[in-house]
């Protein structure tokens, strides 16, 4: 039995509340540095014999600092399948609040995920998930690994791993939250076990930026 975290990246330096996507420039904020190393330390006992990312910047950083929490080093490596949900390629660049004026397909997406042109149903969002995991607990089943991804694929290779019909609805229902990760074992290449992993306590925000009410959401990406 291999265990593999799934874990999603921490909180992001997002002050004017952009939908960010694929786009570089969007690091980690204080915070959010803050509970990739916390999440780093806990870890630290866990027998971590390899970070794999996603290629965003945002992911990256995530797997550095839990790395730098581990009492020795481990291999970051960087895995293009975990990327973030391709749809959110069309969304990147804006705000919140003007996605239905300015991205108007982004009604078509939510009726139905995969009728569009580059757009991924949540059987292949969460499947490419998951097809990483898999990989990982068969060429490495000694120790644990960990998978840095984002928000709407490890919530698509939940609804598959608790087999919940593949709908908008179930995607959002379970929620993992910004340096939260589902912690699954993986035997006979399927999951036996699955389990959700909260955030670490979240830390105050700056002042500056309470006052102003740009704290970044718990969603999306």
């Amino acid at each position: 039995m291999t265990r593999i975290y799934l874990l999603r990246h921490a909180d992001v330096e997002n002050p004017r509340r952009l939908l960010y996507g694929h786009l570089p420039g969007f690091p980690l904020s204080e915070r959010g540095r803050a509970q990739a190393s916390e999440v780093g330390r806990w870890l630290r006992a866990r027998g971590v014999r390899r970070i794999v990312h996603s290629p965003l910047e945002r992911a990256a950083e995530t797997a550095r600092l839990i790395g730098e929490q581990l009492s020795e080093p481990v291999p970051l490596v960087p895995e293009p399948e975990l990327r973030e949900a391709e749809f959110s390629r069309y969304l990147q660049g804006i705000p919140y609040w003007q996605i239905p004026v300015r991205r108007p397909l982004w009604v078509v997406h939510k009726a139905r995920r995969g009728l569009l042109p580059g757009d991924e149903a949540i059987e292949q969002l969460g499947g490419r998930i998951l097809g990483v995991a898999f990989r990982t607990a068969r060429e490495h089943p000694e120790g644990v690994s960990v998978l840095v991804s984002h928000a709407d694929p490890l919530q698509a290779a939940w609804v598959l791993l608790d087999d919940r019909p593949r709908t908008e609805r179930e995607l959002y229902r379970k929620q993992v939250g910004r340096a939260g990760a589902l912690e699954i074992d993986v035997q006979d290449g399927r999951a036996v076990t699955v389990g959700y992993v909260p955030p670490p306590p979240a830390q105050p925000a700056p002042a500056a930026i309470r006052e102003e009410g740009l704290v970044p959401p718990a969603g999306p990406p």
